[in-house]
């Protein structure tokens, strides 16, 4: 029945929320019932007994009254049962945002984008009806009808018979073909998954497509998950209104059957007309609480299939046990060297370690520079130093005390990163810088601005600080942008430093100045970076060479020169 388990535990916090709309909804379908009770006596007794109008006017305003309760209570139902969807998304949606924080960047890296977008966006909203219509509705379709049937057997048992029998004709027709649209609707959130993938995907690298001129392979891969996604939702559409069909019939069949037993019953007088009036006016509602299930059942095999992409990412290991959204504690200042002992680490979807036994140590205040081949180990190991994970065997150790005895959140505190291509958000230089430290003030963006020579720029912008970067800071040069991600960095007073070469991918000029910033605001601080450049290796105090996941040589860059070795290939290939 789509009875989701997993889903099922949020309404033990929401109890009372959710017995509330239950009650109002069943308290709707009673109110009918003795609505339709109420309607019969009337009918009857002014065509029939002869009633005045001073007699009938009470029981004309009892009817009024419980047409009232009747729209009141099912309005209240899908009044409460909106808010307890909100709620519930509302929970879902923080413990995905949570999760997805916790998971960190080589999450974000490993699982595309657009469909995490998809899942926290279009999957939460699908989760709507489930709770809101759904569930309730369940308890609907068992409770009216027994009050029905309680109702109506006294009265008369053949029709009893005849809804009893009839009755659960409809859900067993509805699972039979709800069944066949399960996999129809899981194949369509999927294909919704990738498109908005391939979309966001476009959208993202529009330039470079335009650079390339790819972009129309681009276009014809959307337009071929578009024309998919069409193709699968006709068929869940086809499904859901044959189903409606299907329940529809059976519903309108059964009523049928009991209005012609009715009326030959009352037409040779072997019923009286209030009790025959009474049954005509509520089998209806017997079959309406079934048919609306049906209905229901397929937004719930969407919700369905879209939790089960929410738990998929939800169910994901955590690299780290860390509580996002709580206090940082007080944070931890290291002192002394930074060692790396015997650390080793293996990614689950490769078969080779990404690190093996590596060991050495980072002097206080000095600049170590990592270098090797892609796939050497250089960013896991700048992924460990950051907590983003932590080494399955060996230890990293900060002034004696192991990194994994201090919470991620303090620790990072603690470090200035700077990445080869930071994040930006498309919101003013101010919003910007202050991802750093949001409580910065202006004194403090002036001064990180004035150490990075980009003071004078920001002046002569329109705007100042309050100047749009744009998406993806389209509106700055490589250079400026790469200044801009140290500014930010130095907004956070760390003494340890890890870089992942900010030069890679800039001009000869930009290079230049850049070194000049990182040589001013760097200097007295321990630096541990990955190295791509010539121009940034020379000046380390240490050099490691990686290969396969070991360090394979260790030293100055003069003296791994003259021994001609690894790191000697590398400078002669413009690998460093």
């Amino acid at each position: 029945m789509n009875l989701d388990k997993r889903l099922l535990t949020f309404l033990r916090h929401k109890a009372v929320l959710f017995g509330f709309c239950v009650f109002l909804g069943c308290a709707a379908g009673i109110f009918a019932v003795v609505q339709a009770r109420q309607l019969s006596v009337l009918v009857n007794g002014i065509f029939l007994a002869g009633w005045n109008i001073s007699r009938a006017l009470p029981a004309f305003g009892v009817l009024l009254l419980l047409i009232s309760a009747r729209v009141v209570s099912a309005w209240g139902s899908e009044r409460v049962g909106s808010n307890l969807a909100r709620l519930v998304k509302s929970e879902l949606r923080k413990r995905l945002a949570e999760k997805i924080f916790r998971l960190g960047p080589l999450f974000a890296a490993r699982k595309p984008t657009g469909e995490v977008i998809a899942a926290a966006q279009q999957g939460i909203e699908a989760l709507d009806p489930y709770f809101s219509q759904f569930l309730p509705q369940v308890f609907f379709a068992v409770i009216i009808p027994v009050v029905v049937l309680a109702l109506v057997f006294p009265v008369d048992w053949v029709t009893g018979i005849i809804l009893l029998v009839t009755g659960p004709l409809i859900p067993v027709f509805m699972f039979l073909i709800g069944s066949n649209a399960e996999k129809l609707t899981r194949q369509q959130f999927g294909l919704l998954s990738r498109l908005s993938a391939a979309l966001l995907d476009a959208l993202q690298g529009l330039r470079a497509l335009k650079e390339l001129g790819r972009s129309r392979e681009q276009a014809d891969r959307i337009e071929t998950i578009s024309a998919r996604y069409r193709d699968v939702t006709l068929g869940v559409l086809r499904v859901t209104f044959l189903s409606a069909l299907v329940l529809e019939l059976l519903g309108t069949l059964s009523t049928a059957v009991v209005a012609v037993q009715i009326g030959l019953r009352l037409l040779y007088g072997q019923m009286n007309f209030l009790d025959a009036f009474f049954i005509l006016v509520v089998a209806p509602d017997f079959y309406l609480p079934l048919r609306t299930l049906g209905l229901r059942f397929h937004a719930s095999m969407n919700g369905v299939s879209a939790a089960r992409k929410i738990y998929a990412i939800l169910d994901e290991p955590e690299p780290l046990p860390v509580e996002v959204g709580a206090a940082v504690p007080v944070p931890y200042v290291p002192d002394g060297d930074w060692t790396f002992e015997a650390v080793s680490y293996r990614y689950s979807e490769r078969e080779s370690p990404a690190l093996q036994e590596v060991s050495f140590r980072v002097s206080r205040g000095t600049v170590t520079a990592l270098v090797g081949e892609s796939g050497a180990g250089k960013s896991t190991l700048l992924s460990l130093a950051m907590r983003f994970m932590d080494a399955q065997s060996g230890s990293i150790r900060v002034g004696g005390k192991d990194l994994r005895d201090i919470p991620p959140a303090a620790w990072r505190e603690q470090v200035m990163w700077i990445p080869q291509q930071a994040h930006w958000i498309h919101g003013t230089i101010a919003d910007n810088l202050r991802l750093g430290k949001c409580d910065a003030s202006t004194d403090d963006l002036e001064r990180v601005l004035d150490q990075t020579l980009l003071v004078d720029w920001v002046r002569s912008l329109p705007q100042h600080w309050d100047t749009s970067l744009g998406e993806a800071a389209a509106r700055a040069s490589g250079g400026q942008v790469q200044r801009l991600a140290i500014a930010r960095a130095l907004l956070r007073p760390a003494q340890w430093v890890i870089m992942d070469e900010p030069t890679a991918h800039l001009d000869s000029s930009s290079e230049a100045k850049i070194h000049l910033v990182l040589q001013k605001v760097l200097q007295g601080k321990t630096v541990l970076m990955a190295a791509h450049r010539l121009a940034t290796v020379v000046s380390a105090d240490q050099i490691l060479v990686l290969e396969g996941g070991r360090i394979v040589e260790a030293g100055r860059h003069a003296d791994l020169v003259r021994l001609g070795a690894s790191y000697s290939r590398l400078v002669r290939a413009g690998g460093v």
